[in-house]
């Protein structure tokens, strides 16, 4: 019988949580080289060699991959032959392994984690609970996947109870340009068919944690059904042109998984979770000789990129006008310099109820740009941690009136913005400017001083001051309100020509 102890578990949930912080599984860094390599639209290779710079960088100096470090979730296989020797729960050693992780003074992760989700909503300040699942198999070792799922491609899962009739296929190829682009493609698609709605979720998410093999996949070919679909959906969902970060190209999923179980005559239940660019994983077993011992990729695992956008043009926020907005065109990429504000769900929220009861707010929007970000607390001489952008579409329903209200000249952020939003922009000469999501290192370099000036008891959630110094954007909406992320996938999808595109009426 295999004793595990208490101390070796809660450690090694630590160190593992630490690792996906700020190591990329291989294989996914090896299939985004070769998207790297393969594509051809212009902006959608920026973006990915945003995300490959980031991810050595990240690699290199041990801080998190993206500055949402993510929900912790732990997928157990407990031997029926192992014996604890503890004092805590399973849950509880769990909880105190992240919550080591996640106050590591070295590299302190972003705490995301909010108790009373219906209510309060007060963060847990350390990243606990974490999400864990269990099972019971035979023999005496302990299997362990630690990975941290950030909320932008959380926020996308979907599911649905289909007919047993139904077009699996066709449900999965109109569900993901629905999706959009805030899950930060490109990235793997997990598909979970069949059980009970819980089960195809869990299915779904259990897939993920697999290593990215679809190209050894198509190279020997499919041995059921579920590895017929993976290549099938894997050929059709790139051929939608959606692209990295949604800007159109070869390259969405770098791989796509399908876990199935069996169902009930009258259903077809089907979920699908997507994985960002920010796909972190790890898996290890205890067998009672102590911690698990996690050996570091080699640096020549990753592209050797340096980023150097040429016929970039270069920005001064102090002296950017309304009239020089207006001369940004869509899928261009900008230099930021200068002072940019920062505010997220949190920090809209206030200052619209604050608006609303004809209060001032306490920082002038005039003529500035805000940035959509959270960032991770910096840890020795940094000015600020990872600080890549959030999903912009949380701030739709705030756009107008903080234009119109405000004075506000432009917004920062990660994806698409809603039909809402771009009518705002369009209406009031603004735009709308794109930052790589999972990229967030690369972006905290660009950062060259940072100040909390105003609503400091919602942390991360706080306006902060930065001072910026050539931070790489994309236009994404402009000033006459067309947006890059309507047009870049459907010029990709009739350049690639496996779907016919189906035109807005």
């Amino acid at each position: 019988m295999t004793t595990i102890r208490q101390e070796d578990f809660i450690q090694s949930i630590a160190d593992a949580f630490q690792y996906i912080s700020y190591y990329h599984p291989v294989d996914y860094i090896k299939a985004l080289a070769q998207a790297y390599e393969r594509e051809e639209s212009p902006a959608a290779k920026d973006a990915i060699a945003q995300i490959l710079i980031n991810s050595r960088m990240c690699a290199e100096g041990h801080r998190p991959i993206c500055q949402d470090t993510g929900i912790a979730l732990v997928f157990l296989k407990v031997g029926m032959d192992v014996h604890w020797d503890a004092q805590l729960s399973v849950q509880e050693m769990v909880d105190e392994g992240v919550r080591r992780a996640y106050l590591d003074p070295d590299n302190k992760l972003r705490a995301s984690v909010l108790l009373d989700p219906a209510g309060a909503r007060s963060n847990s300040k350390d990243n606990t609970p974490a999400v864990v699942h269990y099972e019971i198999v035979p023999g005496h070792h302990l299997e362990v996947i630690c990975a941290a799922k950030g909320g932008g491609s959380e926020a996308k899962s979907k599911f649905a109870m289909l007919n047993p009739s139904d077009d699996l296929v066709g449900w999965i190829l109109k569900t993901v340009p629905t999706m959009g682009a805030g899950w930060c493609p490109p990235g793997i698609l997990g598909v979970g068919i069949g059980g009970t709605p819980e089960k195809a979720l869990l299915l779904a998410k259990e897939s993920l944690m697999a290593p990215v093999d679809i190209q050894d996949l198509i190279a020997r070919g499919p041995k059921n059904r579920a590895e017929e679909l993976r290549i099938e959906l894997y050929e059709k969902v790139n051929a939608l042109g959606i692209g990295a970060q949604g800007l159109g190209g070869l390259t969405t999923v770098v791989d796509v998984k399908v876990l199935d179980y069996p169902t009930h005559a009258a259903n077809l239940p089907v979920a699908m979770v997507p994985n960002c660019a920010a796909t972190r994983h790890v898996h290890f077993h205890l067998d009672g000789t102590g911690p698990a011992k996690l050996e570091p990729p080699s640096l020549d695992d990753w592209p050797k990129l340096t980023y150097a956008p040429t016929n970039a043009r270069r920005v001064d926020l102090a002296t950017v006008t309304r009239e020089e907005v207006a001369t940004w065109k869509p899928g261009e990429v900008l230099l930021l310099n200068g002072k940019m504000l920062t505010g997220r769900d949190a920090a809209h929220k206030r200052m619209t109820d604050m608006l609303n009861a004809g209060q001032k707010l306490p920082v002038d929007f005039t003529n500035r740009f805000i940035y959509y970000v959270g960032p991770v607390d910096p840890v020795r001489d940094e000015v600020v941690g990872p600080a890549g952008p959030t999903t912009a579409t949380r701030m739709d329903k705030f756009t107008r009136q903080m234009l119109e209200q405000t004075g506000l000249l432009g917004m920062i952020g990660k994806s698409e913005r809603g039909q809402i939003a771009i009518d705002a922009i369009k209406d009031n000469q603004a735009v709308y400017l794109m930052a790589v999501g999972g990229a967030a290192y690369l972006v905290s370099k660009a950062i060259k001083s940072s100040q909390v000036l105003a609503f400091e008891d919602l942390g991360m959630e706080a306006i902060y001051e930065f001072e910026v110094k050539d931070m790489p954007v994309t236009v994404a909406v402009d000033a006459q309100g067309s947006s890059v992320h309507q047009t870049g996938p459907r010029e990709w999808q009739m350049k690639i020509g496996k779907i016919p595109v189906v035109e807005a009426a």
